[in-house]
């Protein structure tokens, strides 16, 4: 048959995007089926995990930029949403480029090599993703093998049928290639719109019962009450913050307080969240130690006495005036006193805490012995920490960013010296230390509150923070006028944010809103703005509002 009238790259290419997508919707139906393995997320995982942290730093400023820009959302949740889509967007652009290159390939191929080369071909992509998909996978509940061979006969599967499409279209029977053209070829539109139909069928259908079937978020095993059919309820459905008898009501449209575990902000390196059960997990201690030792989590607790902290917690990835940071109260033990009993040696400076995906980050003993703050927590708000947020075990470090906390910790290395962290082996920084920021959550003007002389203000209200340094005063300003100072809320703890409120005398039209802060000792909030990267956003926060 004339090479003018064989299929050519492109067709490769959309073939290949409707069996990739097919494969995709059969690989998650198979995991919410099976619990196997969801080859998109693995791969996303994996080139997070070996790409220059540059680009990985530029990725992620481009997520948030999008998101913000066009206000697609809480921008925790948005970016996860994000991943998930490039995730399978990559695997799928991955599998039309290579039935591309596939399809340029059979061009010069005998009938006979055509079934072989779509094999080749499913083998070339399949073993990597294999090998690749075992080295960071932390969700499967099938064995490595089972999902080894899930994912191989996959990609045979899909190679097979790349070339046995390619030779549908110039006339080839698989069955008899050595008698070359033997069948009349077919209408190359019309087979390209049948397959395009099966494929999209499998790819609904696939994606659709996978959504049916899925496995919903729960939280980490939280034992009920004896004799109690109820759920457990959290710490603060029954209590009352610290500073709840403070007289300065928050304006209207301030964020909570306390924000609800299920809206914490949530930033990590994986698209799934790693599940591990209190059955399996164990704290491994080794290193400079006199005597290397695993404890389960209710040794943990049976050894040491609980301490409650109230925190506030932001990502250094946040932008000025963004939802990246939240405060709830965090249960667990002082790391210190772990560290007592694990009789480090002489030489050692620092632990390197290593979690269950091994993300790491390195904290010193200095720091740890003389800071009783520094907790190893295993409850939020009162309840075991939930499966995005660590179960069963992260940690707390007063005044430094998320980027240095790391949870679903499962091995702590006593070590000689410090060594680059995870994030900063990625080019953020060695510290990581809160900047201090203030943020306009609400012009409440359908709140207007009128003063005994008839004046009309309006409460304008948000959040000061500043780690665990305090916040000594904060400032508003409308338009160019003079800076004035809120009133200000006692704060929950010392390590959480403040509540402000200002009481504006309201005049129409449109304005612009800024703040500022103060620190504990007076140091002023930076006016000067930088990006997140590689210490975290500094700037005033403007919001502008017609009233």
């Amino acid at each position: 048959m004339n090479s003018s009238h064989k299929p050519t790259v492109w067709t490769g290419v959309l073939v290949g995007a409707g069996l990739t997508a097919a494969l995709i919707a059969v690989f998650y139906l198979a995991q919410q089926l099976a619990g196997t393995v969801f080859v998109p997320f693995d791969m996303f995982d994996w080139v997070g995990r070996v790409a220059p942290g540059d680009l990985i730093t530029f990725g992620i400023d481009q997520i948030v930029a999008v998101i913000t820009t066009f206000q697609l959302g809480e921008l925790s949740s948005a970016a996860k949403t994000a991943e998930l889509t490039l995730a399978i967007l990559g695997m799928f652009a991955t599998g039309a480029v290579v039935a591309g290159i596939l399809y340029a390939v059979l061009l010069n191929l005998k009938p006979e090599q055509y079934q072989p080369a779509g094999l080749i071909t499913g083998l070339i992509v399949g073993i990597p993703v294999m090998l690749i998909s075992a080295s960071v996978d932390k969700n499967s509940t099938q064995s490595p093998f089972v999902n080894s061979v899930w994912i191989m006969l996959g990609f045979l599967v899909w190679g097979y049928l790349l070339s046995w499409s390619y030779a549908r279209m110039v006339g080839v029977d698989l069955n008899k290639p050595e008698q070359g053209v033997s069948v009349q070829p077919i209408d190359r539109r019309q087979f390209l719109v049948r397959l395009g139909g099966a494929t999209a069928a499998i790819t609904v259908v696939g994606a659709g019962l996978g959504a049916a079937l899925r496995r919903p978020e729960e939280p980490a095993q939280v034992a009920l009450n004896s004799g109690s059919s109820s759920a457990p309820q959290p710490w603060s459905a029954s209590n009352k913050l610290p500073n709840a008898d403070d007289p300065l009501v928050p304006a209207p449209g301030t964020r909570p307080e306390l924000t609800p575990v299920d809206q914490h902000y949530r930033i990590d390196i994986n698209t799934i969240p790693p599940r591990i059960t209190e059955e399996e997990w164990l704290l491994s201690i080794s290193g400079l130690v006199e005597a290397p030792m695993n404890m389960t989590l209710a040794e943990l607790k049976a050894k040491y006495d609980p301490v409650d902290e109230f925190v506030t917690l932001a990502c250094i990835s946040n932008p000025i005036g963004g939802d990246l940071t939240s405060t709830t109260r965090w249960t667990g033990i002082r790391l210190k006193d772990l560290v007592a009993d694990m009789k480090v040696s002489p030489n050692a400076t620092y632990l390197k805490i290593t979690s269950v995906d091994n993300f790491d980050e390195f904290v010193a003993l200095d720091l740890i012995n003389n800071d009783e703050r520094v907790i190893l927590a295993y409850e939020w708000d009162g309840l075991p920490l939930t499966v995005d947020h660590g179960f069963p075990l992260r940690i707390y470090i007063p005044d430094h960013y998320g980027m240095k906390q790391p949870k679903w910790i499962t091995t702590i290395e006593v070590v000689e010296g410090w060594q680059e962290g995870w994030w900063v082996r990625r080019g953020w920084d060695k510290d990581a230390i809160m900047r201090a920021t203030s943020v306009v959550d609400t012009v409440a003007a359908d709140a207007v509150v009128t003063t005994e002389g008839g004046d009309k203000l309006i409460p304008i209200g948000g959040i000061a923070h500043a780690g665990d340094r305090g916040i000594l005063k904060v400032e508003v300003r409308v338009d160019e006028g003079e800076w004035v100072e809120a009133q200000l809320r006692s704060p929950i703890s010392e390590t959480t944010w403040v509540i402000w409120r200002y009481d504006w005398l309201f005049t129409a039209g449109s304005h612009i809103f800024t703040v500022r802060c103060y620190e504990g000792d007076g140091t002023p909030q930076i006016e000067q703005y930088a990006d997140t990267r590689p210490s975290g956003a500094t700037g005033y926060y403007q919001m502008r509002e017609s009233v």
